[in-house]
C-alpha cells in the first residue's frame, strides 16, 4: 500500500486525518505517530499494534502493543484512569504492589522489562549496589515495594549477592573495592554485574 493509500484507509475507516506525508514520515521515523493511529494503522494493515512496533520500552508501548486503551488497562490494574495518565506521561510508576503486580501480570511484563517501563532501573540499582556492600537484609522491604516478587525469593537472592561480593572482596578485591564500587567505568560494571546476577536469581531476565 501506498502511503496515500494507509492515508485514505485512516481517513475512511477510523475518521483520521493523516495526510500521505505524514504517513511517510512515520515510515522513516522521523515521527511517531499516537497510540489512536497505531491502533488503527494495524487495523488498516491487518495487523497487531506490536507487529507495527519496535520491542517495547516504555509503559505506553507496552500498553499499545498489547491493544489495552489507558482507561481500560487502569481498570485492570485497579487504579484511577487519569492518575494512570499520568504516570504513563511522565514515566513514573507509582502504583502499590497489588496494582504492580496486576500491571506486569496484564502487560505480560518480565521483572526486567518492568523496571524499565515503569523508570525504576536506577532506583533499583541503587539499592543493590547498597544491599550488597552493607546489610542486604535492610533491602528486602524497599525492594519488594519496587518489585512484585515474593520476599522470600528477594532475602534468598540478596543473601547470595551479599556472599558473592564479600568473597570476591575478600579474594581479588577485583569489583572496585567497598568505596569505589560505585564510580567511574569499574562502578557502571559492578552496577551492571550484579543486577545481570540478580536477574538471573530472580528470574526477572527478558
Amino acid at each position: 500500500m501506498a502511503p496515500g493509500h494507509v492515508a485514505y484507509g485512516l481517513r475512511a475507516q477510523y475518521g483520521l486525518l493523516v495526510a500521505p506525508e505524514t504517513v511517510m514520515a512515520w515510515e522513516r521515523g522521523e515521527q511517531s505517530p499516537s497510540s489512536t493511529e497505531i491502533t488503527a494503522l494495524a487495523g488498516v494493515l491487518w495487523c497487531s499494534p506490536a507487529e507495527l512496533l519496535a520491542e517495547p520500552v516504555t509503559l505506553r508501548e507496552h500498553r499499545v502493543a498489547r491493544g489495552f486503551d489507558p482507561d481500560d488497562l487502569a481498570r485492570r490494574v485497579g487504579i484511577d484512569a487519569n492518575a494512570y495518565q499520568k504516570m504513563e506521561d511522565t514515566g513514573r510508576w507509582k502504583g502499590n504492589e497489588r496494582q504492580s503486580a496486576a500491571l506486569a501480570s496484564v502487560l505480560g511484563l518480565t521483572l526486567a522489562q518492568f523496571i524499565t517501563a515503569t523508570g525504576k532501573h536506577d532506583e533499583l540499582t541503587d539499592l543493590l549496589r547498597s544491599a550488597v556492600t552493607t546489610r542486604w537484609q535492610a533491602y528486602v522491604k524497599p525492594l519488594a515495594k519496587l518489585l512484585p516478587v515474593p520476599k522470600a525469593n528477594l532475602e534468598r537472592a540478596l543473601e547470595l549477592l551479599h556472599g558473592d561480593y564479600q568473597a570476591r572482596m575478600v579474594s581479588t578485591l577485583s569489583w572496585g573495592g567497598a568505596e569505589g564500587a560505585g564510580s567511574g567505568t569499574s562502578g557502571r560494571e559492578f552496577l551492571a554485574e550484579i543486577t545481570d546476577r540478580f536477574w538471573a536469581l530472580v528470574g526477572g531476565a527478558g
